[in-house]
């Protein structure tokens, strides 16, 4: 028995005693049962399947098992006895105690309270470095947020933190199915919601906006008290020229009264104050409708000019017999009789632009979409002077400081300078400094000894502003983008002596009205003396027409026949068909002339001493009397 306890402790396999051996009465092993618990134990704890994990002390107990085992197994089996029986329990007692003393000193080790520690530092410092991520930049466009402005901290209703703008754009775009950028819940935009994090790692721009809002404020003062200047300057020339021609009639009563034999007299006293009324009504005066003429039966009229030597109006209109002379010119309409009396054909396109210069050889500068400029005289209705300019011509100008130039403005956004005395091309190109629209109108500002815009220069209007080019000299210019509305410029008008200009913009979003606005040029120096004075304009008055603009009209802005101060503004309003009249010094409406169709382009003049003002419709054209 003591035998097999220990082959099944050592893992060693039951022998069944060989038939030989028996045969030759050769003895079996004798095998004792043995019932006690201590046996049982032993069986058991060696039936595991595993021995448990060994410390150095439990090695040198399985080394001294071993040896044991080796050394009193065979010689039980051998010797066929009991004698050791009380040696092997007690070896196995011993095996016992060291176990669970292994077991206890595991139980004991500082390992255990050793690792926790570890664990809960490693799942701080995972916690710190999640901590030191979060809250920094916004996941959309990788910013920081700011405490204050557009980009402030804000959630969705999952929790996930964003810039206000970027998230509220993020929902915006997607619609009806907006999810969250991190986890793809459903959002929308009342979901989002600005935040107040105890631990928000943001810049601070609070001062920073307090510092923009007080520049917009700043430059808002500015403008106003720019413009309030403007207009306190406009007044102030008004009456300065008012308070000259006054000092010139009084002298011109005291050289009469020094005269011998002049008393004052009743009749003199009422001849001052007849003066005064008349000088009164003048300033009240009005236009007063002279009459219409047919120009086109069929339509088609576009621009309108006038021809002081020869004392006739020029309306642009396609021919009347297309057949017989197709293409585009103009009719003659005389100012003395107000009778259409002539028609001109001149080019093969519409044409859009009538300009004439400064003396009296009633040459006529035209610009059509057939891609040319002529030159025309009048008195023998025939082009003496043809340039191919390559590309559509929408405008054209004379050169009011030489006559020998002459500008056309072409649909790429480029101005081609031309000089008479040169037939074959032109001399220089002046190149669009932004986008490359179409310039829809030219007007040249003249040399002039004022204190505030002495320079002379070339003003090109495109529907994406307006560019002042400087001429230096006869060939050189240098450019001056002058601060304009992007988007809507139709029109810019020169009025030489007072310098300023008028600017027309159509209607749109921000303005849905037709405006006109009266601008004083201006030329002030650079700080460093080594640049070039610059050349730019500001508002002085705004004046409202229609609300429709389907065409791009032509303005007018000139002297007014009341007076050598006042100035007036002309500009059609398409909603009513008529032509809307104003004072510029006090921006009042004056009156409202009717007309039968949309005013294409306005016209005044003098003739006879008289002066009159012309309103071209696409058919008629009819002419007001100042009264």
């Amino acid at each position: 028995m003591e035998a097999m306890e220990v082959d099944l402790q050592l893992g060693v396999p039951r022998r069944e005693p060989e038939p030989d051996a028996m045969a030759g009465n050769v003895e079996p092993p004798i095998i004792i049962p043995d019932s006690g618990s201590e046996t049982e134990v032993e069986d058991e704890a060696d039936a595991a399947p595993l021995d448990p994990p060994r410390l150095p002390t439990t090695w040198a107990f399985s080394q001294n098992r071993i040896r044991v085992e080796g050394q009193v197994g065979p010689r039980i089996r051998m010797e066929g006895h009991i004698g050791h029986r009380v040696t092997t329990a007690a070896v196995l007692r011993q095996r016992r105690a060291s176990f669970c003393s292994t077991i206890g000193m595991l139980s004991r080790s500082p390992f255990k309270s050793v690792t926790a520690p570890v664990a809960t530092s490693g799942a701080a410092l995972r916690s710190s470095q999640g901590d030191e991520g979060e809250g920094e930049t916004c996941s959309i466009c990788f910013e920081p947020w700011t405490t204050s402005g557009e980009h402030r901290l804000a959630t969705l209703r999952c929790g996930h933190l964003f810039g206000y703008t970027c998230i509220s754009r993020w929902v915006k775009g997607q619609g009806q199915g907006a999810k969250c950028p991190q986890c793809n819940k459903k959002a929308k935009r009342s979901d989002i919601v600005l935040l107040y994090a105890r631990k928000l790692r943001a810049l601070d721009n609070t001062e920073q906006e307090n510092m923009k809002r007080s520049l917009e404020q700043e430059q808002s003062m500015r403008r106003n008290a720019e413009l309030e200047s403007a207009q306190c300057r406009l007044q102030l020339q008004v009456m300065t020229d008012e308070c000259g021609k006054l000092r010139k009639q009084i002298q011109e009563l005291k050289t009469l009264m020094a005269q011998p034999g002049c008393r004052p007299s009743k009749n003199s006293g009422a001849s001052l104050s007849g003066l005064s009324q008349r000088q009164d009504s003048t300033q009240g005066g009005h236009y007063v409708f002279s009459k219409a003429v047919l120009v086109s039966q069929a339509g088609g009229c576009r621009v309108l000019s006038y021809c002081e030597p020869l004392s006739c109006l020029l309306a642009s209109h396609p021919s009347p017999h297309t057949t017989l002379v197709p293409g585009y010119g103009v009719k003659k309409v005389s100012t003395v009789n107000l009778k259409a009396c002539q028609y001109v054909p001149i080019h093969v396109k519409q044409i859009r632009g009538l300009a004439f210069n400064r003396q009296a050889d009633s040459l006529l500068l035209s610009a059509a979409l057939d891609n040319t400029i002529k030159l025309t005289s009048l008195m023998t209705n025939t082009v003496v002077q043809m340039y191919n300019t390559g590309k559509p011509v929408w405008s054209c100008c004379w050169c009011l400081d030489n006559n020998n130039y002459v500008y056309a403005g072409l649909s790429n956004g480029s101005v081609l300078v031309y000089d008479t005395r040169d037939t074959s091309t032109h001399v220089q190109e002046l190149q669009p400094l932004r986008s490359r629209c179409p310039v829809a109108s030219l007007s040249y500002v003249p040399r002039a000894s004022s204190s505030s815009f002495p320079c002379g220069g070339l003003i090109a209007g495109s529907l994406e502003g307006g560019c002042f080019w400087e001429q230096v000299d006869g060939t050189t210019y240098r450019p001056h983008i002058l601060p304009l509305e992007t988007g809507g410029c139709t029109d810019i008008q020169v009025e030489p002596e007072s310098r300023h200009c008028l600017v027309t913009y159509r209607p749109g979003r921000s303005n849905p009205s037709l405006r006109c606005v009266l601008m004083e040029l201006n030329r002030t120096l650079q700080q460093d003396a080594a640049q070039e004075p610059l050349c730019s304009c500001y508002p002085v008055q705004t004046f409202s027409a229609g609300s429709s603009c389907k065409v791009l009209t032509k303005n007018a802005v000139f002297r007014s026949p009341a007076g050598e101060g006042s100035t007036l503004v002309c500009a059609g309003d398409e909603s009513t068909n008529s032509t809307m009249v104003w004072d510029a010094g006090s921006g009042s409406l004056i009156q409202k002339l009717p007309a039968d169709l949309p005013v294409l382009d306005i016209c005044p003049f003098e003739v006879n001493q008289g002066s009159y003002l012309a309103s071209l419709t696409e058919k008629m054209l009819k002419i007001y009397k100042w009264e």
